[in-house]
């Protein structure tokens, strides 16, 4: 991820990434959504902010004399992370001794280029000073945090989009729980919800992101634990405002990937990628993975780990778009392809009459009797050309639809937040419990993640039979969560 990290931490966490990623799934765009060639952008930080996105990279301040680096940083991306310099051992070396010489320098170069400046990171358990690590005080460590945050942010007040408030919190395995730290040991569970609130009253005009590595594949444990800190920070109005996926990838991303970005978007947050990079960079992993961000309209920005192959800390891996001459590799021009299209975030037209069919059964959702009564369920049965199967989207915003029954002029929604609450008709309120995000599978297949409760719509037990019920499941990208769009 960065540099300074022993060996073999590396190789754990590159070997899980790697099997995690045995898999990439292939998005079809929609055809007549590109942007006309003339009007195409050339650099990577033009493209992406055509669709109000950003494309950074990670900076390393002693490089800002290398005038091949800065000639590439200075003319592709229109973000820049620090990579080090923000960090608690470059910060604040010593107790209340704060050095901010290189930190300023990456600010100060971001500036005069008129580029947006990522902090990274504020709470992290590595490349911590040991008088922190040595700290068994509640109080005083509780005092320290706080503290570094508010001067650390505050320095950077007004200056930052996005901090990333705190760095890999969760544990690797299976038990989907925190990690041991300082933090965690010393303060308990805690420290999060305080590390945000902080960090929001030191600069409350930026981005307030968890990040964390290996929470990329929807299936596993780590990735359902930050899931549920997410949503528990969202109900119970803890300020975060985005999640980083840092997205380092052995040979493609999981399978699953688009259903994770798509899933925790569905929160009510940003998901960002923030330390993009995939080894041997294969154009049509680089594609696939800038397309899932593309697919979902609070996907907001991508950083890769690094200007060029040389400045990466994943060695021999050469996992960045300009090799280490600064050329760009084949995987820049499937980047930058993907980033000239115009992001529909799925196949979806407003004002098309559409037939929802179930993959895995080849049944129609249906509105249960052709009821027009609110509160009459939605099932599966077979297609019989009936109205009470034929649905319309409406514009919700934020990425987000309304799905109305053209036979009842009524919309669905979930009647809880809890998995297998009913999807019913009701009235349009335009209410989150009615709002559905789709994550676009290619080739009209799309899931569909409800706005209130970050679940999907689901056919129960994935029954083939008429009358099964549509409810609401735990996103998993399954076949009875997947539905072809017949247009009508």
């Amino acid at each position: 991820m960065k540099p300074q990290i022993d060996s073999a931490r590396w190789w754990r966490r590159f070997a899980a990434g790697a099997l995690a990623a045995t898999t990439a799934f292939a998005l079809v765009p929609n055809a007549s959504a590109t942007v006309d060639a003339a009007e195409a952008a050339s650099t990577l930080g033009a493209a992406a902010a055509q669709s109000g996105r950003y494309f950074g990279a990670a900076v390393a301040g002693g490089k800002l004399g290398d005038s091949q680096y800065t000639t590439i940083l200075n003319r592709e991306f229109n973000s820049i992370t620090a990579e080090n310099e923000m960090k608690w051992d470059h910060t604040e070396p010593s107790r209340n001794n704060f050095t901010f010489g290189s930190a300023d320098r990456i600010a100060n170069h971001a500036r005069s280029q008129g580029k947006q400046l990522r902090g990274h990171t504020l709470v992290w358990h590595s490349q911590l000073p040991d008088w922190v690590k040595a700290i068994g005080d509640a109080n005083t460590l509780r005092s320290v945090m706080n503290n570094h945050i508010n001067q650390v942010a505050g320095r950077y007040r007004g200056q930052i989009h996005s901090w990333d408030v705190v760095n890999e919190a969760f544990e690797d395995g299976g038990s989907g729980a925190l990690r041991s730290s300082v933090f965690r040991n010393v303060l308990g569970t805690g420290f999060l919800e305080e590390a945000f609130r902080t960090a929001r009253t030191a600069d409350p005009a930026a981005k307030l992101c968890y990040n964390d590595y290996n929470i990329e594949d929807w299936n596993a444990a780590k990735t359902q634990g930050v899931y549920r800190l997410v949503r528990d920070f969202k109900a119970r109005g803890v300020p975060i405002d985005c999640v980083g996926l840092q997205s380092h990838f052995g040979n493609n991303p999981p399978g699953s990937f688009q259903t994770t970005v798509a899933s925790f978007a569905a929160l009510g947050v940003d998901v960002q990628l923030t330390e993009l990079d995939i080894s041997q960079a294969s154009p049509t992993a680089y594609a696939t993975t800038v397309r899932a961000c593309m697919n979902v309209a609070r996907c907001t920005g991508i950083t890769t780990w690094g200007v060029r192959d040389s400045d990466s800390w994943r060695g021999n891996d050469n996992p960045l778009l300009f090799d280490r001459s600064g050329n760009k590799k084949p995987a820049y021009d499937a980047v930058l392809t993907v980033l000239n299209g115009t992001p529909t975030g799925s196949p979806i037209q407003v004002g098309v009459n559409y037939r929802l069919v179930a993959q895995h059964s080849n049944k129609a959702a249906d509105i249960a009797n052709a009821s027009t009564v609110a509160g009459a369920g939605l099932q599966q049965w077979a297609s019989s050309g009936g109205t009470n199967q034929q649905f319309d989207f409406l514009d919700a915003g934020g990425g987000y639809y309304r799905i109305r029954a053209r036979h009842s002029g009524l919309v669905l929604q979930v009647s809880g937040s809890g998995t297998g609450a009913d999807v019913t008709q009701q009235p349009d309120t335009n209410t989150a419990a009615q709002q559905w995000q789709a994550t676009d599978h290619g080739s009209g297949v799309v899931s569909l993640i409800n706005r209130q409760s970050g679940l999907a719509l689901d056919v129960w037990a994935a029954s083939t039979a008429d009358g099964a019920r549509i409810s609401q499941w735990t996103p998993s990208g399954n076949a009875n969560q997947r539905f072809q769009l017949q247009r009508l």
